[in-house]
């Protein structure tokens, strides 16, 4: 999805999670869980999305994990790897993306980003992706405990980016997301794939 709006585009704002970055509790959890049923099981109702999502929203694990442990004791030692190895979730960078992210940084056009990621999650991966370097902010749902496509966390991006809304252009995998932007007058894009990307962005005249 991109939109018809045409006003200059002074900056681009990416989401961080299947947009820049690969992210699948599947990753983790297929390493500790052999059997296909219970893996599945596991992930539909114990360290789902909808429960890590918590965390993005500002949840410390300290409350979180001992939560669920007491839900589901039988599965502490896996709560404990959410946990502790999170970054085993990440398996690597979307194909495509950081070329685009380069070819923007070169062209000079000023770069942020606003992920939903818990706090104490992206402490441990921020150090470990240099792409990130390129980015002049990025605005951290669990920092801020406000997550998307909450409205208060696109104006604290606005604000802080210093860029009018109707003339970034923000990135996002996730429909709810990218409708959130767009209502509150930003140009979007609908992430699919960093081919459909490039086409939009030399559209656009960003690359």
């Amino acid at each position: 999805m991109s939109d018809a709006r045409s006003d200059p585009i002074d900056a681009v704002v990416f989401d961080v999670g299947r947009v820049l970055i690969q992210w699948d509790l599947r990753a983790l959890f297929a390493k500790l869980i052999e059997d296909a049923e219970e893996l599945d099981w596991f992930l539909a109702n114990v360290v789902t999305e909808e429960w890590h999502f918590q965390h993005d929203g500002g949840r410390p694990l300290a409350e979180m994990v001992p939560e669920r442990k007491a839900e589901f004791p039988e599965h502490s030692a896996l709560l404990d790897a959410y946990a502790t190895r999170f970054l085993e979730t990440i398996p690597g960078r979307v194909p495509g993306t950081d070329a685009l992210v380069e070819r923007l940084a070169e062209r000079g056009v000023p770069l942020f980003a606003i992920t939903n990621f818990g706090a104490e999650f992206w402490a441990q991966f921020r150090p470990t992706e240099t792409l990130l370097d390129r980015f002049a902010d990025i605005v951290v749902s669990g920092v801020e405990r406000i997550a998307k496509p909450e409205p208060a966390i696109f104006a604290l991006a606005a604000q802080r980016f210093g860029h009018a809304p109707e003339r970034m252009l923000f990135i996002d995998d996730n429909r709810a997301n990218v409708d959130a932007a767009d209502g509150l007058g930003w140009q979007v894009h609908h992430f699919t794939d960093a081919d459909t990307l490039q086409r939009d962005l030399a559209e656009r005249g960003l690359i």
